[in-house]
């Protein structure tokens, strides 16, 4: 497993107003859209492309397209879904699918409620967005998930992410074509499992705390 930390000014100074407790959720949202975006560009660096002929107005050339079959977007709900208008604007014609996941609070482990995915990921660029990679759980069990329908190389966006999560990862995903793409490995986690310095509950933060 390979994990890139995105080191840009403009990352920094976004990622700063997101950890600031008094980010209204308009506001979060936004930033967060715009931060994912940022990381799309690094994250899709290897997207698979075929040669295209064009006809400019003034000569014909050949450039690039993305190759068949398409990247597919693999939001983990609920808070993931505040990462997904920021991948698609990098990628407007790739496919989306969705992966429920729910993480017990005392014990930390993540469970499947709903997929709607794809049976057979063969061939297939998968990029799963899920703002925190705290314990490594909900992303191990994520990946294993899309890799079971046979994804060989799927790549993890994440705001945020933390050393113990990147160690449960490594051991769990080991030799698998996995990569992390984020803005910043953080200190560590709490006694609750909350990411340290972090930024709280991602998905509270952008969408309230309903129940």
């Amino acid at each position: 497993m390979r994990i890139h930390v995105v080191d840009h000014p403009l990352v920094a100074h976004k990622l700063t107003t997101l950890r600031d407790k008094r980010t209204d959720s308009p506001t979060f949202r936004r930033l967060a859209d715009e931060l994912v975006t940022l990381l799309a560009y690094e994250g899709t660096r290897d997207v698979r492309i075929e040669p295209v002929d064009v006809e400019t107005p003034v000569t014909p050339t050949t450039g690039v397209r993305l190759s068949h079959p398409r990247p597919l977007v693999v939001p983990i709900l609920r808070a993931g879904l505040g990462m997904l208008d920021g991948m698609m604007r990098l990628l407007p014609t790739a496919e989306v699918g969705f992966l429920g996941m729910v993480r017990d609070e005392q014990t930390l482990t993540a469970s499947t409620y709903s997929t709607r995915m794809p049976s057979d990921l063969s061939g297939r660029q998968v990029y799963v967005v899920d703002p925190m990679l705290a314990t490594g759980g909900t992303l191990v069990a994520a990946i294993k998930e899309l890799m079971s329908r046979g994804a060989d190389d799927v790549t993890a966006l994440c705001l945020l992410a933390a050393p113990e999560g990147v160690k449960v990862m490594e051991r769990e995903l080991a030799g698998a074509p996995v990569r992390v793409v984020t803005s910043s490995l953080d200190e560590g986690l709490n006694e609750h499992g909350y990411i340290v310095p972090g930024l709280g509950d991602a998905g509270d933060r952008m969408y309230g705390a309903a129940g």
